[in-house]
């Protein structure tokens, strides 16, 4: 009793501390004006719904697992998106992973001109995170600076990020100096940032501080009967309208994109990536169960009667996740690769005629509702992430 009791304690003060973080998060974390301006004016000119400018579903577009249609579809929605967006290019989370997916469009096409894109992105920041000892959310940016960094060679790219995150080393102790990974959404902001700091330097800090990080967090917000992740601990009692519990697709969706980011560097020969990769496996099994018969996923995992319109930037994401796990054979090939292949079907019946895609479900914290125009810079990040994987899966079957 005595022992249940200090557990007990330990999960009053792990959720007191939560809270305390989350609201000195949303303190210190409001737009200044001249930010809002900018966020305004991009929401005017970009985001959010488009009742009748969206015009009609793309009819020149096909889900063929082929890297001709594959490469289409990615080329028609990176194009709409960045002829669009460009002028407002920004430095937080959502714009971030957006260019995580312009450097995927970038590889798997070939063309240049995104990733060029992303280099006036880091020249305009000066190649710095969004805010001193940063967020989750704010280290988000960084991942694309080391990516470009990988390609160019250019110590200027990284200097400010590596300044950062040395910083939030020397001040992981200290509570009032940094935000822990409290939200499952943060398992794609960071680690994936510093696994990549780790490939490019071989110091095992960054992969030590990562893995500290993301098992608090796991430790917190997975439920290990379901599989899935809440988004915080703030909804851990919280239930769907069906009294099922309440699991957010764009939340799980981050999550399983982060294993798959991370994987990506974490050396094979890591004894901590075993844990990693049981974790992923058995929420890419859970989340192949929850597909819907369009091939996609519903805004909440375990009430899709409710949520009757596909929620795709959730959707993208667990593709991506999960055709990642097909193309590094950690998923196997059979149950898994029709899976991707309906997805991907699915999302792309959601790209209009001028290449925006729909069904994105807004900046939130827990499934909502939406119409089927409605459009988000992070979500086509998402679906960029998802055809890249798509593209490689169908360029390595072709050549088997």
């Amino acid at each position: 009793m005595r022992t249940c009791l200090k557990c007990f304690a330990g999960c009053v003060l792990a959720i007191s501390t939560l809270s305390i973080s989350t609201h000195l998060y949303a303190q210190q974390h409001l737009p200044t004006p001249a930010e809002q301006k900018r966020i305004d004016e991009a929401t005017a000119n970009h985001v959010g719904d488009a009742p009748d400018s969206a015009g009609p579903l793309a009819k020149d577009l096909s889900p063929k697992l082929k890297p001709k249609a594959i490469e289409a579809a990615m080329r028609k929605v990176a194009d709409w998106e960045l002829q669009r967006s460009q002028p407002y290019f920004g430095n937080d989370w959502t714009w971030s992973v957006l260019y995580t997916g312009f450097m995927a469009a970038s590889e798997a096409t070939g063309d240049s001109k995104y990733s060029d894109a992303m280099l006036e992105v880091g020249k305009k920041f000066n190649w710095q995170l969004k805010s001193h000892l940063p967020n989750a959310d704010n280290q988000s940016i960084g991942q694309t600076y080391t990516e470009l960094y990988m390609q160019k060679h250019d110590p200027e790219m990284i200097a400010g990020t590596t300044a950062e995150l040395d910083n939030l080393i020397a001040h992981e102790q200290d509570p009032a100096a940094r935000i822990p990974w409290w939200w499952c959404d943060a398992l794609y902001m960071a680690p994936p940032l510093w696994v990549r700091m780790y490939a490019m330097t071989h110091d095992g800090k960054y992969l030590d501080y990562m893995d500290r990080e993301w098992w608090k967090t796991s430790n917190l917000l997975y439920d290990p009967q379901e599989h899935l992740y809440f988004r915080d601990a703030t909804y851990l009692n919280k239930t769907e309208q069906n009294g099922q519990k309440m699991f957010w697709s764009r939340g799980n969706g981050w999550v399983l994109a982060g294993f798959a980011r991370v994987l990506q560097y974490l050396p094979k020969d890591d004894p901590r990536r075993e844990k990693y990769v049981q974790q992923y496996k058995e929420m890419a099994a859970k989340l192949i169960t929850l597909q819907g018969k369009d091939g996609l996923w519903r805004s909440g995992l375990l009430d899709p009667g409710y949520y009757v319109v596909p929620e795709n930037s959730g959707s993208a994401l667990i593709t991506y996740g999960l055709a990642y796990g097909v193309n590094e054979g950690i998923l196997d090939r059979k149950p898994y690769a029709p899976v991707v292949e309906h997805a991907w079907k699915g999302l792309v019946s959601y790209i209009y005629v001028d290449g925006r895609l729909g069904s994105i479900q807004q900046v939130g914290a827990a499934p909502a509702f939406y119409k089927p125009t409605s459009s988000f810079n992070f979500g086509i990040g998402g679906f960029l992430l998802a055809g890249s994987e798509v593209d490689r899966m169908a360029k390595s079957h072709k050549n088997k």
